[in-house]
């Protein structure tokens, strides 16, 4: 048994040691991180999921960003627990915390990610947007929310102001 919960302050440190546990060294050098640095994230998809003893067992985080001055949500990172791996709890993760954004009334998501895995959720690669380098244009993911969303949609992905 599992209790989904919006990330809280208190959870800050907790969450960064999973994503230190999960990811390489160095994860906040990577492009998709300057686009998150200074900007708040959108809290009300931000999730995180622990078991019944309290433990945190995956996480997720969305930020908002711009492609070509169009809002989208950046989704990521999502980091389940080793331990944890297996049980289908990023696939709940991505699954609940997508259906929230629609009903946010976000149009699109966009991530850096393996397209085979992220596939099965619906995100497909992105032509014409295009993340800071050293980003592999191969990994650059959409997910349109609402029909049409991502149509017309390119150009390059900064910071939201």
């Amino acid at each position: 048994m599992y209790k989904l919960e919006e990330e809280t302050e208190a959870d800050w440190w907790e969450v960064e040691a999973l994503y230190d546990l999960c990811f390489a060294p160095g994860r906040t050098a990577l492009s998709s991180y300057r686009l998150r640095d200074g900007v708040p994230t959108v809290a009300a998809l931000c999730l995180t999921l622990r078991d019944a003893d309290g433990t945190l067992a995956a996480v997720i985080r969305y930020w908002p960003a711009l492609v070509g001055g169009q809002d989208v949500l950046l989704l990521g990172p999502i980091a389940v627990h080793p331990t944890r791996q297996g049980e289908g709890l990023g696939g709940l993760l991505i699954n609940e915390s997508l259906a929230q954004a629609r009903r946010l009334g976000w149009e699109r998501v966009l991530l850096v990610g393996d397209a085979p895995y992220y596939g099965r959720f619906g995100f497909r690669k992105l032509e014409g947007v295009v993340m800071p380098p050293p980003t592999n244009p191969d990994r650059v993911l959409g997910l349109a929310l609402k029909a049409g969303a991502w149509d017309r949609v390119t150009g390059a992905v900064t910071k939201a102001t």
